[in-house]
């Protein structure tokens, strides 16, 4: 049977390594502390022994009998007194030749005195450590001068005085007397100090282990640079903290954008807006370089305190191109039900007729509603050559007269007919923007309209479309096309990407859309060359 071993944690491995630390800290510590007290015991016993052995080296007594037969009887005294007096470990005096003729240790008698320095033979003085009788000691050894007429400065000999060095226990015992003390409290300092910040960087990393936060790390790499969608996460500050492939793809980030703000990164107005906003946001809609961005931004808090937003971007560029089209299906669908409808109340008016037996009426009744498609069809036809848009007029004119509108056609509109790909792209701008002022005048007042001036010069078409609604509100102006707006967000009602796919479109022409209001409601105006090569700006993310 196998027994699986447990493995330490991140808390548990911190507090071991800190206690670790502690440890060689205090290790440190007590020797620091044992080689300063061995250097200020060096210094202060080798100054202290080396003035006794110069005060002993000049007493008359023993340069009187230091070169006698017998001296170690007359000296014996004197360097028992100076043991006694200073509490030194030894006192020695050797002649000339460096035999031991006087100690206080008796078994060092007629031995050779162990030199801390051939200069000692030479009559000089030193100090330092010596090995004397197999005891370490701080030692000082002087020359006896012979202070005789004649013999001034002539080598008698040499006195050599020596403390014991202390072991090292004695040291450290020595060294201060609160050093255990000292030592204790820091011990107990430093794990303390160890177990708390274990604590706190297990609370800081939700209690995960550093093999699993390495593995969420990993995760959080493959599954941010996998997914189609763009991530951004900013800061308080508003800088990028963090960006996925598709991300700098979507906004055209460089590759070293981490780090900076979005001023420094060209993000303004309406993406700006989003990205920074202080609440949550939904579907945001966005264009950015001709792209139809609509993001979803999340606020990230942690304690109560807002840390930074994380912002989810989709590109939605092609899907709008999709939804223009299934938008002009839908549009057919609904011209041709506005169609049958009037033509249904045209056809109940002259069944109503016939029944009650009034015939001449109903020839009358026919030939006003011939008369009256006869004049819009000779309007429409002499202003506007283009069958695509004159037709794409004609619906719409049943659409409005569904919605108590009325369409009608500018007396300056000249539109002569046009190529195909021209004549689709001014068809989708004419119908999004009298969808929209459609929607705007509809809910006016009896008498509501809408006007349409097509005007073509050489190189472009320039589009008007004038309605009586309510305009559209001045804080709104710039933000109309970029947000997807109708005139209907004058009211406070956002309906979808319309105007900003003509905008896309007005931009791809080399062209533009602008919004301004009259006395009488808001009024359109979108201009596209014609005739020249398109310049392509819904490029799909790299």
């Amino acid at each position: 049977m196998f027994i699986r071993r447990r493995r330490a944690t991140l808390a548990g491995e911190m507090l071991i390594l800190q206690l670790a630390i502690v440890v060689v800290v205090l290790l440190a510590v007590g020797a620091i502390s044992l080689a300063q007290s061995a250097a200020t015991f060096d210094r202060v016993e080798g100054r202290r022994v080396t003035a006794l052995a110069e005060q002993l080296a000049w007493n008359p007594l023993l340069r009187a009998q230091i070169d006698r037969p017998a001296p170690r009887e007359v000296l014996a005294p004197l360097l028992h007194s100076t043991l006694n007096q200073s509490g030194v470990t030894s006192v020695t005096v050797a002649d000339v030749r460096g035999t031991i003729i006087s100690s206080t240790n008796p078994t060092l008698l007629d031995t050779a005195l162990p030199l801390g320095d051939a200069g000692v033979a030479r009559a000089r003085g030193w100090s330092g450590h010596l090995v004397l009788d197999g005891t370490p000691e701080v030692a000082a050894q002087v020359p006896v001068l012979d202070d005789a007429p004649g013999r001034n400065g002539h080598h008698l000999g040499t006195v050599s005085i020596g403390v014991a060095a202390p072991t090292v226990w004695q040291r450290l015992v020595g060294a201060s007397s609160y050093l255990l003390t000292y030592l204790s409290v820091a011990s107990l300092l430093g794990g303390l100090g160890s177990w708390l910040l274990a604590r706190r960087v297990k609370r800081q990393t939700l209690g995960m282990e550093p093999r699993e936060i390495a593995g969420l790390a990993e995760h959080r790499e493959a599954m941010l640079h996998g997914i189609a969608e763009g991530v951004i996460a900013l800061d308080q500050q508003r800088r990028l903290t963090m960006v996925n492939d598709m991300g700098r793809a979507l906004l055209d980030l460089p590759e070293h954008c981490v780090g900076m703000s979005l001023p420094a990164l060209g993000i303004h107005e309406r993406l700006y807006d989003v990205l920074t906003g202080a609440g949550e946001a939904r579907d945001e809609i966005a264009i950015h370089r001709g792209r139809v961005l609509v993001m979803n931004r999340m606020t990230i808090r942690a304690d109560g305190r807002r840390l930074g937003s994380v912002t989810t971007l989709r590109d939605r560029t092609e899907l709008a191109q999709l939804e223009r089209e299934l938008g002009s299906f839908r549009s057919s669908t609904e011209l041709l039900r506005a169609q049958a409808h009037e033509f249904a109340n045209q056809l109940h008016v002259i069944s109503g007729l016939i029944q009650v037996k009034e015939h001449d009426e109903v020839v009358r009744y026919i030939r006003a509603i011939r008369k009256h498609r006869e004049s819009l069809d000779l309007k429409l036809s002499s202003g506007i050559g283009d069958t695509s848009v004159a037709a794409l007029l004609m619906a719409k004119s049943s659409l409005a007269a569904e919605r108590r509108v009325e369409l009608r056609l500018s007396e300056r509109t000249a539109l002569d007919r046009l190529d195909p790909l021209d004549a689709a792209d001014v068809a989708t701008v004419t119908g999004n923007l009298v969808d929209n002022a459609i929607d705007a005048a509809s809910g006016a007042a009896d008498g509501a309209w809408v006007e349409v001036e097509l005007r073509q010069d050489t190189s472009s078409v320039e589009i008007v479309v004038r309605d009586s609604g309510p305009g559209v509100a001045p804080e709104l102006a710039r933000e109309v096309f970029t947000r997807g707006f109708t005139t209907k967000a004058a009211q406070g009602g956002e309906r979808g990407i319309g105007l900003a796919l003509t905008q896309l479109v007005c931009h791809r022409r080399g062209g533009e859309v602008t919004v301004t209001n009259t006395t009488d409601g808001a009024m359109f105006t979108a201009r596209l060359s014609i005739g020249q090569q398109i310049h392509e700006t819904m490029e799909t993310p790299r």
